[in-house]
C-alpha cells in the first residue's frame, strides 16, 4: 500500500491521470471565458449581439472539449462554462438574436 501514501506531483490543475493536457485545458479556458462573457452580457438587453455570438461560440467550443475531454475534473468546467453559454445564448436569442438590429 506505499503506492496509496505518494503524493501526486505530475499533471497540471485540471489532470487527474498525471498527463498533461494542453488542448482540453485551452478548450476549458475558453469556453469558461464565452460561457461567463455571454451570461453577464445576456443581462443587458442592448448587448444581445456580444451574447448571443459568445454564447454560440462557448456551446461550439465546450462541445468540442467534451468530445476530446479525458479526465472528470475538465468535463465538470466545461459543464459549467456549456451552462454559462447556453444560458446567455437563449437569453441573447431572445433579446434581439444573432443579427437583430443590423439589417433595420
Amino acid at each position: 500500500m506505499a503506492q496509496a501514501m505518494r503524493p501526486n506531483t505530475a499533471g497540471g490543475l485540471f489532470a487527474t491521470d498525471g498527463k498533461p493536457h494542453p488542448l482540453q485545458d485551452a478548450l476549458l479556458a475558453v469556453t469558461l471565458v464565452l460561457g461567463i462573457t455571454s451570461f453577464i452580457t445576456a443581462m443587458f438587453h442592448s448587448l444581445h449581439l456580444l451574447s448571443s455570438w459568445t454564447g454560440l461560440l462557448g456551446i461550439a467550443t465546450g462541445a468540442y472539449g467534451q468530445w476530446v475531454s479525458e479526465t472528470t475534473r475538465e468535463r465538470f468546467g466545461l459543464i459549467l462554462g456549456l451552462g454559462a453559454a447556453g444560458i446567455g445564448f437563449f437569453l441573447g436569442m431572445a433579446h434581439g438574436g444573432l443579427f437583430g438590429g443590423l439589417f433595420d
